[in-house]
Formats: structure tokens, C-alpha cells, sequence
């Protein structure tokens, strides 16, 4: 579905989910915002869209026929490996007694969960923030060099000896909050409010989950990082 005609296209978006009427009212209020979106009704149809054309971002509903939202979100990283630019990000539509499946959906990389019922207007707003965070334009034009790590916040690449290092959104914006704060310690909540913009979430092991992901891209020996440091019964701390 185009955006409307009077209003420019901001984004490409892909709503998975088997309810017409959800994709039915949403897709009217994503049109609305500036946002082209195609529908897919059950997961192969998501992956078939998304294979044909890389979407922006996924609204992606975690109760699927067939294919499960996680399994079908696994697939899109696979898809998008070795492709150009970053796989999409996803937001998950969820029901309230979804939290274990909306947690193991966060530390796959899920950048933000709506819970059903929602507001078409809260999903439209979380949309725009998720995409702003992942838009390199609303980056500052900065460049941080901290011994064999080099961080471009703009082009949103990061290089470990002179290497690129494959990260992912999250793991990017993790490395950049952390590296902006040298020696400074944050809390596991901290991380979430500022690096997930999750207020008052009550399962941080995401952040463990990212943090241990990142050592094994950047540090040299993992078991022993010498920039991503734990300071125990505290939080992490990037140390230059």
C-alpha cells in the first residue's frame, strides 16, 4: 500500500500479521504517517516480500500460522547477511501473555514490542523513534578513536585493527552509548532505557546477551575484554 500522494515516503514497512482487521486500521494509520507498507498475512509471505525488496522496518506479530514471528524474524537476519546495509528493524506486535517469547524476540534484535490492544497512533510513534535511531543521518558527524577500535558514528561502522566488525543495530548502538562515556559504569537498566529506550523493563538479560555478542567481535580475547569491562553488582563500563 503507497503512502498517500500528498505526503512523503518516509520509510519502507512490512506488517506481518494474521488479523485483517489489525493490518486493515494500521496499515491506514502507517499510510497516513508518510510510511509505503505491505502486508503479509502469515510468515512465508513475509519472507517472500522481504526477500523480493529489503524493508525499512518490520511490525512483526509473534503468533504467526505456520512459520512463528521469532522463526521468521531468525530468517530475515539470515536473509539480510552479507547484503547491503543493515537487516530491518523490527518491532513486535505481541499479547499480553507473550513475555518470554517478546524477551527471547529481544535478544535476537528486536528493537521495540507493541503488547495488542494497542493505539495505531502509539505504533505509528514507536515506528518514527525506532527508525530515527536507526537513521545514520541523525547521527552527529563524529568519529571516535579509542586504541584499536574506531567508531564512525555517521556511517554507523565500527573497526577493530584496522578490521570492520559485523554488528548488528543494537550491538552498534550499544558499542557508540559506551564509547561516548569513557570509564564511565551503567546499571543494566540504565542500558535499556538509553541504548533500547525501554523504561522500568523488568528482564535486562538482553544486555548481557549484547555485550557478550560485542566481545567476540571486538575484543581480542572475549574471556579477558580490555574495553568492554563488567564491574560486577554494578553494570559495563567501556574502558579506552
Amino acid at each position: 500500500m503507497a503512502a498517500s500522494p500528498n505526503v512523503q515516503v518516509r520509510a519502507s514497512l512490512l506488517l506481518v500479521d494474521d488479523e485483517p482487521t489489525i493490518t486493515d486500521v494500521l496499515s491506514r494509520y502507517l499510510v497516513r504517517a508518510g510510511y509505503e507498507t505491505r502486508i503479509a498475512a502469515n510468515g512465508e509471505e513475509a519472507l517472500a516480500l522481504a526477500t523480493r525488496r529489503r524493508p525499512d522496518l518490520v511490525l512483526l506479530d509473534l503468533m504467526l500460522p505456520g512459520i512463528d514471528g521469532l522463526e521468521v524474524m531468525r530468517r530475515l537476519r539470515a536473509l539480510s547477511a552479507g547484503g547491503p546495509g543493515p537487516p530491518p528493524a523490527v518491532v513486535l506486535l505481541t499479547a499480553r501473555g507473550e513475555e518470554s517469547d517478546r524477551v527471547a524476540g529481544l535478544r535476537l534484535g528486536a528493537d521495540d514490542y507493541v503488547v495488542k490492544p494497542f493505539s495505531p497512533a502509539e505504533v505509528v510513534a514507536r515506528v518514527g523513534a525506532v527508525l530515527r535511531r536507526a537513521d545514520p543521518a541523525s547521527e552527529p558527524q563524529e568519529v571516535i578513536e579509542v586504541g584499536d577500535v574506531r567508531i564512525d558514528a555517521a556511517a554507523r561502522r565500527a573497526f577493530v585493527r584496522g578490521e570492520e566488525a559485523a554488528l548488528t543495530q543494537r550491538e552498534f548502538d550499544l558499542l557508540l552509548f559506551l564509547a561516548r562515556h569513557p570509564g564511565q559504569v551503567f546499571s543494566r537498566d540504565q542500558l535499556m532505557d538509553s541504548v533500547w529506550g525501554f523504561a522500568f523493563y523488568t528482564d535486562t538479560s538482553t544486555v548481557t546477551v549484547h555485550v557478550r555478542r560485542l566481545r567476540a567481535k571486538i575484543e581480542v580475547d572475549p574471556g579477558r575484554p580490555e574495553h568492554l569491562q563488567t564491574v560486577w553488582g554494578v553494570g559495563y563500563r567501556f574502558q579506552p
